[in-house]
């Protein structure tokens, strides 16, 4: 960056452990990080769920206070009240107040940042055509789609014209419409001077609009740069011409400047996709076996989501379902081997055991049971018999 830009914000070993109930550390979400957004840029802060993203984002806004290190927002501490009149965010998810409507959440954004009545009017009418949601101003925001949230939640993130904009997955539920009216107007904001740094896990969008990025895993920054110095493939070239007939092609080394002109071909280094890029960063990761408190890759699917009910598990499911009904004596020993073993074993238990007098009719009880047990199980099989037959 060159040195007339300033930087918006400045973290220096930074880093976040949060603790229990017993001041105990739990989890590291942000393990001593150095970086620098500058005036005018536009930044990606990626990484999977749990890589310290959140916690970054939150401690620049003021809401954590981090456990290490320092960090900076137009010079000040975040906390401090005119850095929170210079920056304008709009989180993951779009809290806003379900029973007003889209003018008069705008309205009462505005009003916290004092703006005038005329300025808040004036504002919330260009914002709400600006994010297309002009005919639905009267509106109750609680009936909006995720999608006209989104929307209105932007528009609430610009209400103080903010020199430093955190969008965090700003085109989440968006159509591919609302998804480019958004990108083109990150970028218009850079060409104004603003500040933009982005949380987004579809980096298809960050690769159209980021200048840098920076890539967190395991709360420690594992790449960071433009997206020309991080893309780009230096151990290879590429070779961009028109349609050439097969003559040209067999001898294209040796006759292509001889053929075309240097206006119609171009020559430069082939370039990653940013999500390849990306996961490389991350499997790198995992195979140096960094520590994180977020996601590290789902395993294999549940055993029981793959079990297949045959006739035999059928069969097996209706008779021990069945016999729980019929009573036995329990015994606390070592399962035996055989029957007469066990058999043994019952009637040495039964004989060392008091004899308890019982009321005739709970005697009575468990042989009319077991006689219903053996009719269930009986009816059991017939109908599985039916079944397969």
């Amino acid at each position: 960056m060159s040195d007339n830009k300033k930087p918006i914000i400045s973290a220096v070993g930074l880093s976040k452990v949060f603790r229990d109930f017993w001041s105990r550390p739990k989890a590291k979400a942000v393990n001593d990080i150095d970086f620098e957004v500058y005036e005018g840029e536009v930044v990606g802060l990626l990484g999977p769920n749990g890589s310290g993203k959140s916690t970054t984002v939150k401690m620049i806004l003021g809401l954590l206070y981090p456990t290490a290190g320092t960090l900076s927002v137009f010079g000040q501490s975040p906390r401090a009240v005119e850095t929170k009149r210079q920056v304008g965010y709009l989180p993951e998810e779009s809290y806003l107040y379900k029973y007003l409507t889209a003018i008069e959440t705008l309205d009462f954004f505005g009003a916290l940042f004092n703006l005038s009545a005329e300025e808040r009017s004036s504002r919330s009418d260009q914002l709400l055509e600006m994010v297309g949601l002009s005919h639905a101003r009267r509106r109750r925001v609680g009936e909006f789609s995720k999608g006209m949230a989104r929307r209105i939640g932007l528009a609430q993130a610009m209400i103080n014209d903010p020199s430093l904009l955190i969008l965090d997955e700003p085109t989440s539920g968006l159509d591919p419409l609302g998804c480019k009216e958004v990108k083109d107007l990150i970028l218009m904001l850079k060409k104004r001077g603003k500040t933009v740094l982005i949380t987004s896990h579809l980096l298809s969008d960050v690769e159209d609009i980021c200048d840098r990025v920076i890539i967190l895993y395991g709360g420690k920054i594992r790449a960071t740069g433009t997206l020309h110095e991080l893309l780009t493939v230096t151990d290879a070239n590429r070779i961009t011409t028109p349609a050439l007939n097969p003559a040209v092609t067999d001898k294209l080394i040796s006759i292509l400047r001889e053929n075309l002109s240097g206006d119609e071909f171009t020559f430069d280094h082939p370039r990653k996709s940013l999500e390849q890029f990306f996961l490389e960063v991350i499997n790198q990761a995992k195979s140096e076996s960094i520590e994180t408190a977020g996601v590290v890759g789902g395993g294999k699917i549940a055993e029981y989501l793959t079990e297949n009910q045959t006739p035999e598990a059928i069969l097996n499911d209706l008779t021990r379902n069945t016999e729980v009904a019929v009573a036995k004596p329990a015994v606390a020993q070592e399962p035996v081997e055989n029957i007469d073993e066990e058999n043994k074993a019952i009637e040495r238990l039964t004989a060392e055991a008091p004899t308890v007098e019982k009321p005739a009719e709970t005697q009575e009880k468990p042989a009319g049971t077991a006689a219903k047990a053996e009719e269930d199980l009986s009816k059991a099989n017939e109908k599985l018999k039916d079944l397969l037959s």
